[in-house]
């Protein structure tokens, strides 16, 4: 039988049950009300209590077409809405309604405006600074197809990390993503660690990769300047995405993360259920550790 074709059963390390506390319910009908885009809620993801409990939640702006189709993601593709331009504003109240301390913000590609977005990008950051005093962000921003001068006006409006994750290794790229390309990201990723700010990126593991892949992965990422790295799990969404090759031990996680440390990478978060945002309010510190040791 196809490797790639098999049904696999999730083993006991990967058995998710969703929080039911009431912070959690009060934080999700939050996000309802306000109409807002999460992926903490939209993902289902197992960490969302822990997240909320830290004061940190992942918002994702640009509404919620995306003009990709990768074969991992279950975001829906299509032709987007016209861009809402009170979003800005109404994510950053949410933001101070929910008290949080570190918003972590991600988007769907929109390859079908002229900036990408970038200018949504950058007043959404700025207002969640302007409404938010003392907050600290993470953006994770897609590849604006390489354009420095659309990546600047994110980092200009001031987020302490800037994420761009690469996914999975070169080998696996051209089938995995629809349109981003292996080594534009980590272009992507040089041009916003040679501008001063926290880089970071993730990968998924259980597409088909090979360790050593994993291990290139790495010192790649880390000749590009990225300071934190984040591997979990890959997931299948539905039974029409890239299906899941092998579900990667917690062993397996470990010994990635203690590799990665060995590279240099500030902070390494590897685990089954680790996402991109897991831990994010921690990450702001890795340019000012690296620097006092």
């Amino acid at each position: 039988m196809d490797i790639l074709s098999e049904r696999k059963r999730k083993p006991a390390w990967l058995k998710i049950q969703l929080p039911g506390t009431g912070e959690y319910h009060w934080m999700n009908k939050t996000i309802r009300d306000h109409k807002l885009h999460t992926i903490c809620t939209s993902g289902k993801c197992p960490n969302a209590a822990e997240c909320w409990g830290n004061g940190t939640a992942t918002f994702m702006i640009l509404g919620d077409i995306c003009t990709r189709s990768c074969k991992f993601c279950n975001v829906k593709t299509g032709k987007p809405d016209a861009l809402d331009l009170k979003e800005p504003l109404r994510i950053a109240r949410s933001i101070q309604i929910m008290k949080l301390k570190h918003a972590v913000i991600t988007s769907v590609d929109r390859d079908d405006l002229e900036d990408g977005g970038a200018a949504v990008w950058a007043e959404t950051i700025r207002k969640v600074k302007e409404l938010n005093p003392g907050i600290t962000q993470e953006v994770l921003i897609p590849d604006f197809n390489g354009l420095k001068h659309l990546i600047r006006q994110v980092i200009d409006a001031g987020p302490e990390v800037v994420s761009h994750n690469l996914e999975t290794v070169r080998r696996l790229t051209p089938q995995i993503r629809s349109k981003a390309k292996y080594d534009l990201s980590l272009k992507v990723l040089q041009y916003i660690s040679s501008a001063g700010v926290v880089a970071k990126s993730g990968i998924m593991v259980g597409l088909g990769e090979k360790p050593e892949e994993v291990l290139q992965t790495m010192d790649d990422l880390i000749a590009a300047g990225v300071n934190v790295l984040t591997i979990g799990q890959y997931l299948q969404p539905s039974p029409k995405h890239w299906p899941v090759y092998e579900y990667v031990t917690p062993e397996q996680f470990e010994i990635y993360r203690q590799e990665g440390l060995k590279k240099g990478f500030k902070y390494v978060e590897s685990g089954p259920l680790v996402r991109s945002s897991y831990h994010a309010e921690k990450h702001i510190h890795a340019l000012s550790e690296s620097s006092d040791r």
